[in-house]
């Protein structure tokens, strides 16, 4: 009997090893220390956006060392893992593994990152957004696909909120800070005061987005992506996406507004 149970325990004790290794190949198929660097990137193109409308200029090198700490790219790696860990197991995370390891799933992450690099030039991004709207209202099929998969992902809707959570904790972070004295309704009324804006900038964006990463797929294969996007394991992909970079980016805002303050604070003295 002790045997048996000496067996049981390994067996028990193993699961939780090999769940965590198959989500590490999922990471992978899905280059996410790639995507966080570029996420990092972001943020230190924003950190600079931050210095230059709320310090007039004046940072310098203890903001610009904030700011990186804060988009640590490890801390963005385990913030989506920690996302897609509970929305995909058993056969939802083998069948993620199976379409992202194959060589169109594998394409389709390389140019998503490469568009996203891409559309950090506001010239790129102008375009593609131009040649989005410029599809809009036709017949276009590839089109119907990227509709299809912002509407089923509900991607629109998912970003918006995720943007006005985030712009919430700066906020809050800012009042915290003793910068703005405002109630917890005035944060939020200010918050969703700007939401309608949001959402139009966000449609155009992810339209954009995926019309320029997609452009270099054929018909066919952007109607494999769109069609595995809507089977359970995309739906649970993409919630776990979500289920990561909401608390992530949340935790990122408050502590840029803390970051801020601090900033502001010392400019006074």
């Amino acid at each position: 009997m002790r045997h048996l149970l000496a067996a049981c325990l390994i067996l028990v004790t193993a699961l939780p090893v090999w769940a965590g290794a198959r989500h590490t190949v999922l990471m992978d198929v899905l280059k996410v220390r790639e995507l966080s660097s570029i996420l990092h990137e972001e943020g230190i193109k924003f950190g600079a956006t931050l210095n230059r409308d709320w310090l007039d200029g004046q940072g310098g090198p203890a903001w610009s060392q904030q700011v990186t700490r804060i988009y640590d790219p490890e801390r963005i790696s385990e913030g989506i893992r920690a996302g897609l860990e509970p929305a995909l197991e058993g056969e939802l995370l083998e069948d993620a593994i199976a379409f992202f390891a194959s060589d169109l799933g594998l394409r389709i992450i390389s140019l998503e990152n490469a568009a996203r690099r891409a559309m950090s030039d506001p010239a790129i991004e102008e375009q593609a957004r131009a040649q989005y709207a410029a599809r809009q209202g036709t017949n276009d099929t590839r089109l119907v696909q990227i509709n299809r998969m912002i509407t089923e992902g509900d991607l629109v809707n998912r970003n918006v909120t995720s943007a006005l959570n985030s712009n919430y904790q700066f906020l809050r972070a800012l009042v915290d800070g003793d910068v703005y004295t405002m109630s917890d309704e005035e944060i939020l009324e200010d918050v969703l005061s700007e939401r309608d804006d949001i959402a139009a900038d966000t449609s155009s964006w992810l339209g954009a987005f995926l019309t320029l990463a997609y452009s270099p797929l054929s018909n066919e294969e952007l109607t494999l992506y769109a069609d595995f996007a809507t089977t359970p394991a995309g739906k649970a992909l993409n919630a776990g996406l979500f289920a990561g970079f909401d608390p992530l980016y949340e935790d990122i805002s408050y502590a840029l507004g803390r970051a801020m303050a601090l900033n502001l604070a010392a400019e006074e003295l």
